[in-house]
């Protein structure tokens, strides 16, 4: 009796396992016909739509060519700045000022403005570009067109709203080195340590006229004497490209409490190098002995 119950036992198990291997056939079969019939449906959908004249979207979508060259549509641009102006947002620490200290031989315009047009997106007010043998400086009128031609690229329509204002151009706008509009100033060597022999020349003329003692100089004094003619703000970060072991004689007097952060070339750089360099010098703690 034992043996017929194992029996019928087994049989029970041995339908039950059948059933589920065909209902799991059958399953799969009907997949693959819904899918097969699913793809054969597309193309005849599709057809009357292929068969509609559109316009020409080639010519729209190459206005607006993004960083790096890749063909972008009219929301390329608007996306980028929201993009941007989110990331300086979002920022606890971002520089008003920042330096763009260039060491390398051969400084390219294009990315040298490309750094401009994402400082003045996130947010940062002020960038001075440097290079210690005055490259920019003598070519002043053509970085400025660079500049302008990669705002329009890179920031579309929205570009107009960012027009950046050179130094040199609006010195007497503003007020401690600061105004309404993003504000590019161009620097050389003759920028850093010559303005302290001007300022140490101009005290010593203040007191052979007798206008001031010599027993008046101090750091408040200096200070001032050195911003007079500059009329800018400290920069809170420079940003070496190249090798460089030193700041090459970046405005010494104003980089007293400056970061300093090193990357390797300007060339062929990236928002997310910029953006890396923004993000480190958010984590930096400055200890200023008080």
């Amino acid at each position: 009796m034992a043996q017929l119950y194992s029996l019928v036992w087994r049989f029970l198990l041995f339908l039950l396992h059948s059933s589920r291997a065909l209902f799991s056939w059958f399953r799969d079969r009907v997949r693959r016909w819904k899918g097969r019939l699913w793809e054969r449906a597309i193309p005849t959908l599709l057809l009357p739509m292929s068969l509609v004249r559109f316009p020409d979207y080639r010519r729209i979508l190459n206005i607006y060519p993004d960083t790096n060259g890749v063909v972008g549509n009219r929301n390329c641009a608007l996306n980028r700045r929201h993009r941007w102006l989110t990331d300086g947002r979002s920022l606890e620490k971002l520089p008003s000022h920042i330096g763009l200290l260039v060491a390398e031989e051969e400084p390219s315009y294009t990315d040298i403005a490309n750094l401009v047009v994402w400082c003045m997106a996130v947010g940062i007010s002020y960038v001075s570009i440097y290079d210690n043998h005055g490259v920019f400086r003598k070519n002043n009128a053509r970085l400025r067109e660079v500049i302008v031609a990669q705002q329009e690229q890179l920031l579309g329509t929205e570009g107009s709203k960012f027009n950046a204002a050179f130094k040199s151009d609006t010195d007497k706008a503003h007020i401690n080195g600061l105004s309404c509009r993003p504000t590019v100033n161009v620097l050389s060597p003759e920028d850093g340590k010559q303005t302290i022999v001007q300022a140490a020349q101009k005290f010593c003329r203040s007191v052979e006229n007798k206008e001031r003692s010599s027993k008046d100089i101090t750091v408040s004094m200096l200070d001032a004497l050195l911003r007079e003619p500059k009329n800018m703000p400290d920069p809170e970060l420079v940003v070496m490209f190249g090798p460089v072991g030193s700041t090459l004689g970046f405005l010494p007097w104003h980089i007293r409490l400056t970061e300093l952060i090193s990357l390797p070339s300007h060339r062929n750089i990236s928002y997310e190098d910029l953006w890396g360099a923004l993000r480190r010098y958010e984590e930096c703690q400055q200890r200023l002995g008080q």
